[in-house]
């Protein structure tokens, strides 16, 4: 099968086009025939080893497809099921091993592209606006990069719950897109003094969360933008990591909460799991919910799609068809 190989942490030079063997399902474990899969910001940070990973591996967290055949203990699925699964690394690859649990069934006439395109961001903005900082009916949120494959899910879910929301983007295309589904107010970042324009929009208030998968380079500013006692949600580092923090900092923003999740500590079981996973899906499959695909490309041509993920050019998912 072909599969990408990451022998040394670098740039996108540094993943392999290769042949590699099919793999074989162990106890508890899926051999899943991939469609699709996702390409996310997490699959940066695994390959210039930001994230940790023992070399080599096959990047990807996320992908849908067929199950091919089934391990030892495995019950609840079989050959030929429709799937679809995040943070199981080794989805660039026309095959992968999957541990049973984390498998999905996809609902019947979704798109397994649309499925693969919404487990991880989906999943994710789900426990944004979910769990970390559940959302009420009249609350204010801040969305940065709003017009991103996350962004767009976190705007949508925020509305869902009556909250009234301010997206950042970086050009009057990407405004566009984030007032068509759903926000209340943009804001370019690129030309204007977001977090002024906040306490402008706020009247001074302040917005209840701020939901950052920017990271360096917005976080000061974010803080800036919450009412005393809110919270700031720091869930990526598109512009790079976020330096340390003394905790004094927040008394004096105002007594903030500041916390920094992750989706498998928020999918950690399979009720958990089964409970996002089909909010999100379902929605999709209802049109509830809507996804942008920005655009899909060839396993062999990886490596642009991760330039073009990391100079934030895209607008909605990028996708890889591994069969291409």
């Amino acid at each position: 099968m072909k599969a990408i190989l990451v022998r040394e942490t670098g740039g996108p030079e540094k993943m392999l086009y290769e042949e590699v063997p099919v793999p074989m399902p162990g106890k508890g474990q899926a051999l899943v025939r991939i469609a699709t899969s996702g390409v996310n910001f997490i699959d940066i940070y695994f390959r210039i080893g930001l994230y940790k990973a023992d070399l080599p591996f096959t990047p990807g967290m996320e992908a849908a497809g067929v199950v091919e055949a089934v391990g030892e203990d495995v019950t609840d699925l079989q050959p030929g099921d429709r799937v679809a699964y995040a943070m199981a690394r080794g989805s660039y690859a026309q095959y992968a091993v999957v541990p049973a649990w984390q498998l999905v069934k996809v609902p019947a006439g979704l798109d397994l592209s649309l499925a693969a395109a919404a487990m991880l961001q989906g999943m994710t903005a789900h426990y944004l606006t979910h769990s970390t900082f559940p959302l009420q009916n009249g609350q204010t949120c801040l969305v940065h990069a709003a017009a991103g494959g996350a962004g767009q899910l976190v705007v949508q879910m925020a509305k869902r719950r009556g909250a009234r929301v301010i997206g950042t983007v970086g050009s009057a295309e990407k405004a566009a897109i984030a007032k068509e589904i759903g926000a209340d107010e943009t804001i370019l970042y690129n030309e204007q003094d977001w977090v002024a324009e906040t306490k402008r929009i706020t009247e001074g208030r302040g917005v209840d969360v701020v939901y950052d998968s920017v990271g360096a380079s917005t976080f000061m500013g974010s803080l800036d933008c919450l009412r005393p006692r809110g919270m700031m949600v720091t869930y990526g580092n598109a512009s790079g990591a976020v330096p340390a923090v003394e905790p004094l900092l927040l008394n004096q923003k105002g007594s903030l909460f500041l916390t920094r999740p992750t989706l498998a500590h928020h999918c950690a079981t399979r009720e958990e799991l089964n409970w996002r996973a089909s909010d999100v899906l379902n929605a999709i499959a209802s049109g509830d919910l809507k996804l942008q695909i920005h655009k899909t490309y060839p396993l062999s041509n990886v490596r642009e799609a991760h330039e073009d993920l990391a100079a934030r050019k895209t607008t909605g998912k990028l996708l890889l068809d591994v069969n291409a």
